[in-house]
């Protein structure tokens, strides 16, 4: 019932939490001292909702500095490291590629140690990773999360599918064990090659920008039309084959996960010399809806009257401007004359000053 989680910034230590809350005996590394002491001490500030209450109520979790500490912990190695997105739209290993160089400097395990990528991955990365760890005792795997900012908590508790991409048998079997024990559901385990894994996290949020985008591409065509799309939507929603979820009309795709994703798996066929031409479609989709969502905003308001928005982070329950299609509508419509006051967090206030200064008006939120 040992685990060690290596990364716990905001993803790694909900997952360290809920590993501990279900009696796991748990070890999570950082690099900053400076974090794992307020972590230790049970003082972190956290903006995901639960987190607070699940550090001071945990007793079998510790943070160190130390990966050594970690490796000998447990046999049971998460890696939830960041990776983002290079310039050219490929996922940056860096941090990933340092850890297992330090790895490296630990010398040949004397027990298997199971090596787990949680952090999201260009498919083939973990067979490369196997290459280097293979002669030290170590599996490596993969088994990224679906999760949303806001909800971390919740959707590790209930997941809807666990994805194991399994270095051996040994390792996928090690790691079904261990999410059996943690969910309070019965989600569906799928099991199958790193690679295959890599492929099927990003092609399952790209499904998500394609049907997002042709929501609001249909939507769009009903309002031009003098209809409302939600009448469209929810009756196109009602047949089975489709269903209801991801099918509403609103703002375009946005934040840390789904564009980028997008974009790499374009990239991944790009190299194999297919044209994932769905993917870049629904970007293409997603980039037109937002000219669309502005030209008859600005056809259709007056710019005398103050527009309130509640939230501009790509979602209500994140801090994240990440590519938020909600900021970018604001700032439109700003540039175009219209009086503008953003309601948020003092944290994104603080950010969207820094960046927009007085182009809005601002009111903390709470």
């Amino acid at each position: 019932m040992n685990a060690s989680v290596i990364g716990i910034g905001k993803l790694g230590l909900c997952f360290g939490l809920t590993l501990e809350k279900r009696g796991y005996n748990v070890v999570g590394v950082d690099i900053s001292q400076e974090y794992v002491d307020l972590v230790n001490d049970k003082t972190l500030k956290s903006s995901e909702p639960g987190v607070e209450e699940h550090l001071r109520a945990a007793k079998n979790f510790k943070a160190t500095t130390s990966l050594e500490q970690a490796v000998n912990h447990s046999n049971i190695l998460f890696v939830v490291v960041a990776t983002p997105s290079l310039e050219n739209g490929r996922y940056d290993h860096s941090q990933v590629d340092t850890l297992i160089n330090n790895l490296e400097s630990l010398g040949k395990q004397n027990e298997e140690k199971h090596f787990i990528v949680c952090c999201t991955t260009m498919p083939g990365y973990c067979d490369s990773v196997k290459q280097s760890l293979n002669n030290l005792n170590y599996t490596v795997s993969y088994n990224p999360e679906f999760i949303a900012q806001g909800t971390i908590l919740k959707n590790q508790a209930y997941p809807d599918m666990v994805l194991i991409g399994e270095g051996s048998q040994k390792a996928g079997d090690v790691i079904q064990e261990i999410y059996e024990k943690h969910t309070l559901n019965e989600p569906r385990i799928c099991r199958m090659s790193p690679t295959e894994a890599e492929i099927t996290k990003i092609s399952l949020n790209c499904f998500l920008t394609t049907k997002i985008a042709y929501a609001n591409m249909i939507g769009d065509i009903v309002i031009s039309s003098g209809g409302d799309p939600t009448t469209v939507l929810s009756a196109i929603g009602e047949d089975t084959r489709i269903g209801p979820k991801y099918l509403g009309y609103g703002y375009g795709y946005g934040g840390p996960c789904f564009p980028r994703d997008n974009r790499a798996l374009a990239i991944y066929a790009k190299d194999l010399g297919i044209d994932a031409l769905i993917s870049i479609a629904s970007d293409h989709s997603n980039e037109d809806h937002l000219h669309f969502q502005v030209k008859q905003f600005i056809e259709n308001n007056d710019k005398e009257k103050e527009i309130v928005f509640d939230y501009v982070t790509y979602k209500p329950e994140s801090t994240l401007l990440v590519e938020s299609q909600q900021l970018a509508f604001a700032v439109e419509i700003a540039k175009s004359g219209f009086k503008i006051k953003i309601k948020e967090r003092e944290e994104v206030i603080a950010h969207l000053r820094s960046k927009y200064g007085d182009l809005f008006a601002y009111e903390r939120r709470y």
